[in-house]
């Protein structure tokens, strides 16, 4: 059913300035709220439901039937407690030096100074060992110490080659073991 130009023509001339203002708004408003009022209604109901999966979560550990998760302090007190204390310092050093006879590595007299960080409070044992193996070897070490050891802290490599030909590297490895002070 086709409706004839002049009638719409004069039904518009009939509302006037306000009646097709009005018609402009109901326009309007018909396509802002799928286009923007849609997602951002989505978004409240997202927000609903992570309020309600909280609640629950909450009720659970009210409940006793899920664990409470740990605090920052727990956290930090667990992390010391698995750092080696400082009478096992010996004892990681020695592991080193096992590490490095796995790897046939030959270690030189190294430097060691203790001290105690002033940030974190935790003893350090700065060491500096002189090095000598090839670079396979040298890998596998920095590996098998970085695995075994977590409280050691590799801060500084340093190889170098006498003569292209050589496959031994000598060079040092600076490192840091973090102890707890219990």
């Amino acid at each position: 059913m086709q409706i004839p130009r002049l009638i719409v023509y004069e039904y518009l001339q009939g509302l006037g300035v306000p009646g097709l203002a009005g018609a402009a708004l109901v326009l309007i408003a018909l396509v802002y709220g799928p286009a923007v009022l849609m997602p951002e209604w989505q978004a409240l109901q997202q927000l609903n439901q992570q309020t309600r999966e909280a609640s629950e979560y909450l009720a659970r550990v009210e409940d006793g039937s899920v664990a409470a998760p740990a605090g920052p302090q727990r956290q930090l007190d667990d992390f010391h407690s698995k750092l080696p204390s400082q009478p096992q310092a010996t004892v990681a050093i020695d592991k080193i030096y096992a590490l490095a006879a796995q790897e046939h590595i030959t270690l030189a007299r190294g430097e060691y100074s203790l001290g105690i960080d002033p940030k974190t409070h935790l003893a350090r044992y700065q060491i500096l060992l002189p090095v000598r193996g090839s670079y396979p070897q040298l890998r596998r070490f920095l590996h098998a110490l970085l695995g075994q050891l977590p409280a050691v802290v590799v801060e500084d490599v340093e190889f170098q080659r006498k003569k292209i030909a050589d496959t031994d590297l000598t060079g040092r490895i600076r490192m840091t073991l973090y102890l707890s002070r219990s």
